[in-house]
């Protein structure tokens, strides 16, 4: 059986520790996986580290572990990708955000653009926020990071292009006249900001704009993907070409 990991933000975590599990942990490994005494799960708070632990006591209300050794995870891209990514409808935006974990993204942030589609605010957007970060830590705890990606408090497409950064900026364009293979990256500067439009695409005054912030515009290929997929196929893309895919 997989030793199952599991996130514990607020812990200071170290060998030989003893450490009574959050609500969530106890959820997930007293009552979900309904684990007992002298079982072993693996814990991380976001330090870059992996800690095999021993369940010393464990019941559906409280689960208290001993922390046996401590293991430093070595699997982040040497690629820093921020995507930029405007909200789609529906899931899309759940398994967009998923999956771009799983392929080795650093930061996320939500969008809003002219034709976005997607009406959130207040209350309902940071509930948003929150669940789109759990998604995050959910697909860390599966795909073995530990390191946990940011998802970003929501903002309008002109803030976040016109944000301050010295990565290279890329925005897909069905009209660019290359594609990711004929980007060159500074090898001591890895650093991608990804623009992903709506369904609808951009605006002509949105496009405008990104090339004002000096975006480079890029081509995936002859035919027209949905945003989701455009999103996982640049990230693919860029972790083959400068990353650590293939």
């Amino acid at each position: 059986m997989r030793v199952p990991r599991i996130y514990q933000p607020n812990q200071s975590i170290s060998q030989g520790a003893t450490i009574a599990l959050d609500d969530d942990g106890v959820a997930h490994i007293g009552r979900v996986l309904r684990m007992g005494e002298g079982e072993q799960l693996k814990l991380f708070n976001g330090d870059g580290n992996d800690y095999l632990a021993e369940i010393i006591q464990a019941s559906k209300k409280s689960v208290t572990i001993s922390v046996l050794e401590c293991e430093a995870v070595t699997n982040e891209s040497p690629l820093n990708i921020h995507l930029g990514q405007v909200i789609s409808r529906g899931d899309r935006m759940d398994f967009t955000i998923q999956k771009s974990v799983e392929l080795g993204v650093s930061t996320i942030t939500p969008l809003f653009s002219d034709r976005c589609g997607v009406k959130l605010t207040g209350e309902r957007l940071t509930k948003k926020i929150a669940q789109w970060q759990k998604i995050v830590i959910s697909a860390c705890e599966q795909s073995g990071r530990s390191v946990v990606p940011v998802v970003r408090p929501a903002m309008q497409l002109h803030v976040w292009c016109g944000e301050q950064s010295d990565a290279i900026k890329l925005n897909l364009h069905p009209r660019a006249k290359h594609g990711i293979n004929g980007l060159t990256l500074n090898k001591d500067n890895k650093r991608v900001r990804l623009l992903i439009g709506p369904e609808g695409g951009l605006s002509a005054e949105e496009i405008a704009m990104t090339e004002q912030y000096q975006f480079t515009d890029v081509l995936l290929g002859p035919r027209v993907l949905r945003t989701e997929t455009a999103s996982l196929t640049a990230i693919t893309a860029l972790q083959v070409n400068f990353g650590d895919i293939g």
